[in-house]
């Protein structure tokens, strides 16, 4: 609901101590997390998370629903108080009270942030005077607000005419009128469809183009790939790993792995196929991990010879999804 983005702004109206006083140096990341950790009453949300980004990242929070993603989300933005652990800003501790910090952070939450019975127009020039804008200032935002969500030609037209699609391009342009220096995004593509979706990921790689640094949350591992320079896989409140796409395929022991086509003739021979490595199957395939130090052509010539053409076999590089799997012992779309 709209309430997300009033509340990122206005929530924090009491005074709190909160001192400045950290080992990190200034300005030297713009985010770090330390041992963060958040309870909802005996559930763990989030557990003794830590990892620091560096200017212009992009980075992916890969995990099921119910990882944890969503409480970091709010917990960065401010949203929600940390049990344990600390969050630094350009190396200085994170204190919601503070309007300065708050100015930094860009969010864009899973849940619609709209006011549905205004225009795109209204809404935008709405959230800009929430966040300071005034004048030409605010009129050039929001006119390149709605050039970048593609509704220059629904800009006066009601939120709750527009579809699903239109309404996440919305959400974001709205999180980033103020120009934040981190932008937070809360699965922003749920329940859009492809044209929209690769809109969104237009419009947020061109934000980091420019030199924005973002915290991407997502469940789908081809979005991840697709976008992030770095990936944390969270899982049960946990942060099971961190890097590169490429760090975290060389933790695999494994790095290609064969992909065999379901049948009749291939169901027959599964224990031959066992003798080269772990088989996985699926619903349309039987997946092969090789062992280590097996040479392909070694299982391609034991196929020949058992009359199997060459033509069910597909020799793969494994995915984020091999890590998740690796990490916790079940699918990414099955958690």
């Amino acid at each position: 609901m709209w309430e997300h983005h009033t509340a990122h702004l206005l929530q924090w109206t009491g005074e709190r101590f909160c001192s400045d006083l950290t080992d990190e140096p200034a300005f030297c990341r713009v985010l770090t997390v330390r041992d963060l950790t958040k309870h909802y009453g005996p559930l763990v949300a989030l557990a003794d998370v830590s990892f620091s980004l560096e200017p212009g990242e992009f980075f992916g929070l890969l995990g099921p629903n119910g990882a944890g993603k969503t409480t970091f989300m709010s917990l960065i933005a401010g949203l929600r108080a940390v049990d344990r652990g600390e969050i630094l800003l350009h190396g200085k501790r994170f204190c919601p009270d503070r309007l300065e910090q708050r100015a930094q952070i860009g969010y864009v939450p899973q849940e619609l942030a709209l006011y549905v019975d205004l225009t795109a127009e209204e809404n935008l020039r709405l959230f800009g005077q929430l966040y300071g804008l005034r004048g030409s200032l605010l009129r050039e935002r929001v006119a390149e607000g709605l050039h970048a969500a593609q509704l220059e030609a629904r800009r006066h037209d009601l939120v709750k005419t527009f579809s699903g699609g239109m309404r996440r391009r919305l959400n974001i342009v709205a999180a980033v009128l103020h120009r934040p220096q981190l932008l937070l995004c809360d699965e922003p593509t749920v329940g859009v469809d492809p044209q929209s979706r690769n809109a969104i990921f237009e419009f947020v790689e061109k934000l980091h183009a420019e030199g924005t640094t973002i915290v991407y949350s997502t469940h789908y591992m081809e979005e991840a790939t697709r976008l992030c320079s770095r990936i944390g896989i969270i899982d049960h409140g946990k942060l099971l790993a961190l890097g590169t796409l490429d760090e975290l395929l060389e933790e695999l022991p494994f790095t290609e792995q064969i992909r065999i086509a379901r049948n009749d003739a291939t169901a027959a021979q599964v224990g031959a196929f066992g003798e080269f490595g772990n088989v996985v199957a699926t619903d349309e395939t039987y997946v092969l991990r090789p062992r280590a130090g097996l040479h392909l052509s070694e299982f391609f010539a034991a196929m020949e010879r058992l009359e199997l053409p060459y033509r069910y076999f597909t020799v793969t590089r494994p995915t984020l999804e091999n890590v998740f799997l690796h990490r916790t012992g079940k699918s990414l779309r099955d958690a």
